[in-house]
């Protein structure tokens, strides 16, 4: 038999490797904006655990070398072709807006095709607004991931004609059923965490106090999240001012995160000092790794009603943090069987009633927080999260 020269042998291995990367799943998961979140942390952690034998990830930046970029770093990028320039969060909707999303569908849709993309992963609101169309346009399966509330106007309207599969982080996420609904191929998946997550308690509670400038008996209650009326970081501060009356210790209020809109600093600053709590509330800014800090409180607190799914709270069970919480949303269902302690939202002295008596019954509260870290290890791990994601991805591209 003939030999074969070097360059054919050369040119037979890359045809073999073409073949096998487009043998695989090609999955695209396209990012608007530039700002990182928990969104993009599920995402990573996704990325993380997919069986790269099995799928081809391309990720799709709206700005190139922007946060999002380098936060995606380790993973193939390319350009998006329909950027023309980010949208300002909050931006109101608007004619110039809406032809500004329309003129890239175009550009995306001619992406998908030329780099053979089976998939196209959305993870957000306005990307959906950027590459739904662009995908079912292209002949691509979408996977619409939800993380907000069942009342989104995209969940209720575009949806159930784009999507072929929706992904919901929580049941109360869920679309509402319907004649006009994405119910029907709506599944939940919870967000996934790092079941391995390990983090010296004594220690970080100790680095905090020194920040503080505290008392080595003092209380410590996180707030963590954007502070947006969700997540109601006012009620917070009137969660202080109540808790004065309530317990024989010190006690002062940590609130780990920034504004989105300056009215809402000003808000705090007046809050804080109408209640006259200057000296128990601190805005310590956005910190990360945010488990650390959450690890170094003696509670969470999370007001929040109607969270879809709020990862600080997972992050509390998974560092061994004792959790109060709102009776709203995602919490209930992430602290199902007494894994937290839930009380009636927008009820500030319920809260504070609730953070004094665990203070009280350290025993209680330790062991509480015991169960949680064993379930919240069980049910949000990441190999869970992709088990169930990959599950999703096979079925959608399962030859009919």
């Amino acid at each position: 038999m003939k030999a074969l020269s070097p360059s054919l042998v050369q040119l037979n291995e890359c045809d073999l490797k073409a073949a096998s990367a487009y043998a695989r799943v090609r999955l695209c998961f396209p990012f608007s904006g530039d700002t990182v979140g928990g969104s993009h942390i599920s995402v990573k952690g996704l990325l993380n655990r997919l069986d790269p034998a099995r799928y081809d990830v391309v990720v799709v930046p709206e700005l190139p070398d922007g946060r999002i970029a380098r936060f995606f770093a380790d993973h193939e990028q390319l350009d998006d072709p329909g950027s023309c320039g980010l949208f300002v969060p909050g931006e109101p909707f608007t004619i110039r807006k809406f032809v500004r999303t329309m003129g890239g569908i175009w550009p995306r849709v001619r992406f998908l095709q030329r780099h053979r993309i089976d998939i196209v992963h959305v993870n957000d609101g306005q990307t959906n607004a950027n590459w739904a169309l662009a995908a079912r346009l292209a002949g691509a399966k979408l996977v619409w991931h939800h993380r907000g509330d069942p009342s989104a106007l995209g969940l209720r309207l575009l949806a159930p004609l784009l999507a072929n599969q929706v992904l919901t982080v929580s049941s109360f996420s869920l679309p509402a059923p319907g004649r006009w609904s994405a119910r029907r191929k709506a599944v939940v998946v919870h967000s996934p965490f790092n079941p391995d997550m390990n983090i010296d308690r004594a220690h970080a509670h100790q680095t905090l106090v020194r920040e503080l400038g505290v008392t080595p008996d003092t209380l410590v209650l996180g707030f963590f999240g954007a502070f947006i009326t969700r997540k109601r970081p006012l009620l917070f501060i009137d969660m202080m001012a109540a808790l004065r009356q309530k317990l024989d210790r010190p006690v002062v209020g940590v609130m780990f995160g920034e504004s989105v809109v300056p009215s809402m600093d000003v808000a705090l600053q007046r809050r804080i000092g109408r209640k006259g709590v200057g000296d128990q509330v601190k805005l310590m800014g956005y910190r990360t790794p945010g488990a650390f800090w959450i690890a170094a409180c003696d509670q969470l607190v999370v007001p929040a009603v109607r969270e879809p799914f709020g990862r600080t709270l997972v992050e509390a069970m998974l560092v061994g943090t004792p959790i109060v919480a709102a009776r709203s949303g995602g919490n209930i269902e992430a602290l199902e069987g007494g894994m937290g302690v839930l009380v009636d939202p927008d009820d500030a002295d319920a809260l504070a009633d609730q953070c004094a008596r665990l203070s009280r019954d350290t025993a209680a509260a330790a062991a509480m927080a015991s169960r949680a870290q064993v379930d919240a290890r069980h049910r949000f791990s990441e190999v869970v999260h992709s088990q169930k994601v990959s599950d999703v991805y096979d079925q959608l591209c399962r030859p009919v």
